[in-house]
Order: structure tokens, then sequence, then C-alpha cells
């Protein structure tokens, strides 16, 4: 039977008594015909809408679509996708899964296929109330168990979305016995620092306030690590971040579907996911006498600790790095190939020539140097 709490309307994904009606509204919609032909490239596009308007729970949607839509991601742009650490989960238990952000939609995607495919139930993801541009995309996005995450709140509001959103994960990992997938900081990381923002650890930690540590503890976090050899959107990501050096980035309309779109199709190379040791309760317990802030803090740090020691790096790191910093201290990384190929790739940059190229080649570089510490 499904829970149900009507104080998490405004946020929550589709309860299964409403996936039905969701799937008339996909395959009505202008763009199945694109959707249906990246997903079921070889299925009459009547048959698959026939087969999409009978769905009527989230099993039937994430098995039957997004399944395919991950197979068809591995099968199109990925040319060797692993992962490890998932032995370490248990099947009687939910996980907050804290994840590096690299691309809007791969990141929780893959990891839900991992899921699937060893056996586990796939978990609730958050989705940026930014994205949910149009009735297909919050269509798709509540079917695939994904909760509405605020963003731009003024100040006066933040505290009391942030209190709701806290309850929201809580109650789906100790109530609705589901796990939850989260990035470690707003946005996607776009220079290559990956770094948990201490706002979220104070953010999980509203809805349990009078013992930070089991606060924390019972959530079952386990950082997750994800790498691209090829860095979904580098390109877009380098003008976005170069048109940010002298004021703010106002993102244009139908620039985030741009880059989902872009992310899923960009060639990505070798993509590995690594499930991070756990953050025990043991672990927080060497934080017990610092302030709430430097908790946070320490919390934050050591999230990215367990994310920089797994991630996967690649020949396109070293290189990078060598390049950016005129060195050849990682020259046994890689071959002359592999490195023609990065500055291939880089120059394509040039065509941008009403930009400081050298510029833009500094940020390029960074986003792949800057995996290695």
């Amino acid at each position: 039977m499904t829970i149900k709490n009507h104080k998490f309307d405004d946020i929550r994904p589709y309860y299964q008594d409403e996936i039905h009606c969701a799937m008339q509204r996909i395959a009505d919609s202008e763009a199945f015909a694109l959707l249906s032909s990246y997903v079921y490239p070889k299925q009459d596009i009547e048959k698959v809408r026939e087969m999409i308007r009978g769905f009527h729970t989230i099993s039937d949607f994430q098995f039957e679509v997004m399944k395919c839509v991950n197979e068809q991601v591995i099968k199109r742009s990925i040319s060797n996708f692993s992962y490890s650490g998932v032995e370490q989960i248990k099947k009687d238990k939910t996980y907050l899964y804290v994840s590096n952000h690299r691309d809007i939609m791969l990141d929780s995607c893959l990891l839900q296929y991992i899921l699937y495919k060893q056996g586990y139930d796939t978990t609730e993801i958050t989705f940026g109330s930014n994205l949910m541009s149009n009735q297909l995309v919050i269509d798709i996005g509540k079917s695939n168990k994904m909760f509405k995450v605020e963003r731009g709140a003024n100040i006066k509001d933040f505290y009391k979305i942030s209190v709701h959103l806290s309850e929201y994960i809580r109650y789906v990992l100790k109530e609705k016995h589901q796990s939850v997938w989260i990035a470690q900081r707003n946005g996607r990381t776009k220079d290559g620092n990956d770094a948990t923002d201490r706002g979220l650890i104070k953010m999980f930690s509203l809805s349990k306030q009078d013992d930070k540590i089991e606060s924390l503890a019972e959530l079952n976090i386990i950082p997750i690590a994800v790498s691209y050899e090829w860095e979904p959107c580098d390109v877009l990501k380098v003008l976005e971040l170069y048109a940010s050096q002298d004021k703010k980035y106002i993102k244009k309309p139908g620039e985030d579907l741009n880059s989902i779109l872009t992310g899923i199709t960009q060639f990505k190379g070798k993509v590995h996911i690594s499930f991070c040791e756990q953050i025990t309760k043991e672990d927080l317990l060497d934080f017990v006498d610092l302030t709430n802030n430097e908790y946070h803090k320490e919390v934050a740090m050591l999230i990215d600790k367990r994310i920089h020691d797994n991630y996967s790096l690649t020949q396109n790191n070293y290189i990078a790095h060598d390049i950016r910093y005129g060195q050849t201290k990682y020259k046994d990384k890689y071959t002359k190939e592999e490195k023609d190929l990065f500055i291939k790739h880089m120059n394509e940059l040039q065509k941008y020539d009403t930009c400081d190229i050298d510029s833009l080649n500094d940020i390029y570089l960074g986003i792949y140097a800057n995996a290695i510490h």
C-alpha cells in the first residue's frame, strides 16, 4: 500500500495512482516521437506510444523506460561503464547517497541503473525546481521518483524550505523505507573541484536537532564518486565559467534542457561510479566536541575526502595537469596519441574567437586537472 503524507505534496514524486495519467500526457507530448526514436530506435513509434499508455506503476516506467534510456546512453556514448563498492550495501537498509555532480541527469540515472542491475531498489532523486520547465519534464521526473528542491529562494524563505526538505528526506528514509540520491552541492561541478556544501550537511541536521551525531548517523550517508573520462558538457561549462568571470551568469531559456541533451549524447568514454565507505557514527564521534558550524564543515570535508580518494582518474586528468602546469610529471600515465586527441578536443574552443582563447583553454584544462588532489 502506498504511504501518503500530504505534508509533502508540494515536492514529492508521483504516487502509484498518478502514474497512469502521467503516462497519457507523456504519450501525447509533442516531443514523444523524438524521445521514442532515441530510447527505442528499432521499434514502431505508435507501438511504443501504446506501451507507455499501458503503464500504471513507477516500476513499469523505471524498468521499461529508464532502464532502456541508460542502456542507450551506455551503448552510444560510453566506451566502458564500471562501478565498485556496491557490495557494502544491504538490501534491508536505506541510504542517503551524497554524490559529486558532473552531469544534470546522468549522475543519478546511471546510479539507478547499477542498483537495478544488482537487484536493489532504486532511490528517490532530488530534482531542481529550475529544471521543471514544462509538463513533460515534470511527468518524466516525478514518474522516476524525483522530488523537487527549490532553487533561488530568498533569504526569508530559505530556512523554511531547508527544514521542509530535511524533513522529507528523513521521512523517505525512515518511513517510506526508500533510499535518496542528492548532489553534494547546488548545480554541477563546472571547474573540476568536487566540494560538498557544508550548508547541505546543516540541512540534513535540521529535521533532528537534539542530537547532532545521531541526526546524521541514522541517515546512513554513502558518498558517491562519479568519474567521466570526457566531462559531459565540457565546452558548455567552459563558456559559462568564462562568462561568469566578470558578472553573474544568467542562464538563457532552454539552457538546462540543452545541457541535459548534450550530456546524454556527448561521448563520455570511460565512466566509473564508486560507492564510497559509509559515514558511520564512529566517524562522526570524532567531531562531537566541535561547534555546529565546525561539525558541518568537518563532515563535508570527510565526504569530500572519500569522493576524492575514490575518483577514477583517467589519462585526460593527467594530460591536463601536465599541460596546465608546464610539467611532464605524469607522462607515464598517457601516450602521445592520447595527448594529441585531448589537445584536438581542447582546440575546438578556438572557434569562440571573440573570447580570450588562452583563458578558455585554462578553464578547460582546469576542469580535468583539478580532479588530481
